[in-house]
């Protein structure tokens, strides 16, 4: 098996400037292929999102149960980027455990900002701080929690 059938569409390079690429089913579906990476440092992302339709409220705001799908991607994003470049070795896999949402405005869009910041690890035990900005106003705070695992070369790694 190649390093590349083993890799996950998560997991696998994408284009310069993006944090997926398409393939990943939470993924594609708030169409995180066309987010913008737009600063990148050691446990930190800042990110250019928008909101598809099929994510919308009647009033056209991003549904707020769709809100923890955002947080869970870019925060694993950002654990996963800061234990690759801190010394864990083999292949990672991230389960998040935990997801704590604090809604403050409502994000409507087109655009919005996500910044992401890992705060910490505890053994296998990652915390990662996320904001949703809304025309430079904090909308969104959440926290989350996730546990790391190495993956045996041989296991698929989703």
């Amino acid at each position: 098996m190649t390093d590349e059938s083993a890799t996950s569409p998560a997991q696998a390079p994408t284009e310069p400037g993006r944090l997926f690429r398409r393939g990943h089913a939470a993924g594609d579906f708030l169409e995180a292929w066309d987010w913008d990476l737009l600063d990148q440092s050691d446990g930190f992302l800042r990110v250019s999102a928008h909101v598809p339709d099929r994510a919308r409220n009647p009033r056209g705001q991003l549904f707020g149960g769709f809100t923890p799908t955002y947080v869970d991607l870019i925060a694993l994003a950002t654990a996963r980027r800061w234990a690759e470049r801190n010394a864990s070795a083999g292949r990672l896999w991230l389960a998040t455990t935990n997801i704590h949402v604090d809604y403050f405005k409502p994000i409507v869009g087109p655009r919005f900002i996500m910044e992401a910041r890992h705060e910490t690890r505890s053994g296998r035990t990652h915390l990662v701080l996320t904001r949703f900005l809304q025309e430079g106003e904090l909308a969104v705070h959440a926290a989350a929690t996730m546990r790391e695992q190495v993956l045996a070369p041989d296991l698929p790694a989703g």
